[in-house]
């Protein structure tokens, strides 16, 4: 009877402990090397307005913050801007599969297929990045950009700059295809 004890105490420590230990290895597979966000949202619209006019909408898949000293917001999932006329049509719009907004410098930078479309006047730039400073409500690119304008011109260039709205911009270093009317 003592043996059968014994037998069986044995039997379950193997068990336990085998258990325990394919535990620990999926435990260990599950680890997070990287940092949570303090809070989340998902599938967000925020409407920017004054004085009753919609200024800015935006629209976000997936929204983390992580507070700190460097705080700072990013969107995994891209983000859509859709600036306003005074007159509430639409103005210009900028997509982006990722973006980052650094609360305390007062930047937004946006990377991965961003296009920015004037659509007043169907035009685009697409680039890879473009950094939003706040402060001083200008947008730009210090990466190579494409410009596409509504008569079909091509440009490509260095960079850009433009006011937050988008309504006037100039290419840095421009270079391409230029339409010409014959003669």
């Amino acid at each position: 009877m003592k043996t059968l004890k014994n037998t069986m105490l044995a039997l379950l420590c193997v068990v336990f402990f085998v258990s325990c230990r394919d535990s620990f290895k999926t435990v260990s597979r599950m680890d997070y090397h990287g940092k949570y966000p303090d809070e989340s949202a998902t599938d967000m619209e925020l409407i920017f307005s004054d004085s009753g006019i919609i200024n800015y909408i935006i629209e976000i898949p997936l929204l983390n913050k992580y507070m700190g000293k460097n705080a700072y917001m990013d969107c995994p999932k891209g983000i859509t801007i859709t600036s306003y006329t005074e007159d509430g049509e639409p103005q210009s719009r900028l997509t982006a599969d990722y973006a980052i907004s650094y609360e305390n410098d007062m930047r937004m930078e946006a990377s991965k297929n961003v296009v920015i479309t004037d659509l007043i006047k169907n035009e685009s730039i697409e680039t890879e990045q473009i950094i939003w400073d706040k402060k001083k409500r200008r947008i730009f690119s210090n990466v190579e950009v494409c410009q596409k304008k509504a008569d079909g011109t091509i440009n490509y260039g260095d960079g850009f700059d433009a006011d937050e709205r988008f309504t006037k911009y100039s290419v840095r270093n421009p270079r391409g295809e230029m339409l010409a009317q014959d003669l």
